[in-house]
């Protein structure tokens, strides 16, 4: 049956950056589609009472928080799911972090930090997650771009080039790994409604703005990605590989 396509039992998902926010909505998201769920994050006790609080429903979920930018943390981490007999078949690379400044008034530090959260860490995290899934012949790749995966906006110069940087790693994990049939795919969410963009939220001038930009005429919601987020992780898109699915109520769609 076709419904079937979007079953996820048997499949666990890593969900990074996902005590909270997108990330938080796509793992509840994929727990509902049936996958077991490892969710993560830097901050060991946000990461924890995230997972508790998906275990109340009933879902099976695991905490793993580790530093995603930091290599030996990452190896470590997957070498704990190994050695509890734990095989990612999904992998969301949703971590990342926001800084709004000029380029001329950014230091080459506060540049580093962004481009390591935002891109290094799904370089690295995929990494690992493709030389276990390579062996097994199956895997899916799901990274978090943005709209600035393919658009550039005045004082997010690490993070446009972080997410642009998203979409041609997807392309290049595809074209690596699709032989092993592994699936690498991206979503491009446009302007959220999440704690990260709250400033902007709050702010009368920019609401109004994204309201009249984006035909949809509203911000979006963090569990309007489950959607392509399920679709990318499932059989449904076994056949798609190194694409950008732009969830951002036709903002990028038009002038």
């Amino acid at each position: 049956m076709t419904q079937d396509l979007f079953n996820l039992e048997g499949r666990t998902a890593l969900v990074t950056g996902s005590s909270r926010g997108l990330g938080n909505a796509i793992a509840r998201g994929l727990a509902e589609a049936g996958a077991s769920v490892v969710l993560n994050g830097v901050n060991r006790q946000a990461c924890e009472a995230a997972a508790r609080e998906l275990a109340s429903h009933g879902f099976s979920v695991r905490a793993l928080p580790f530093d995603v930018t930091e290599e030996v943390s990452v190896t470590r981490a997957f070498e704990v799911l190994d050695g509890e007999g734990i095989a990612i078949d999904i992998l969301v690379n949703n971590a990342g972090i926001q800084l709004r400044k000029p380029i001329v008034e950014l230091a080459v530090s506060e540049w580093q930090r962004v481009i390591d959260t935002n891109l290094t860490s799904a370089f690295i995290v995929g990494r690992e997650a493709a030389r276990r899934m390579i062996p097994r012949k199956r895997g899916k790749v799901v990274n978090i771009g943005s709209l600035m995966s393919g658009l550039g906006r005045a004082t997010v110069a690490p993070y446009t080039a972080a997410k642009g940087g998203i979409k041609l790693l997807t392309q290049a994990m595809a074209a690596e790994w699709a032989a092993h049939n592994i699936q690498a795919n991206a979503i491009g969410p446009g302007y959220m409604l999440t704690d990260m963009n709250q400033a902007l939220i709050d702010n009368p001038d920019f609401d109004g703005w994204v309201k009249g930009r984006t035909p949809s005429r509203r911000w979006g919601r963090p569990e309007e990605l489950v959607g392509a987020a399920v679709f990318l992780s499932s059989e449904a898109s076994n056949y798609v590989n190194g694409q950008i699915i732009y969830v951002d109520g036709g903002m990028s769609a038009v002038l």
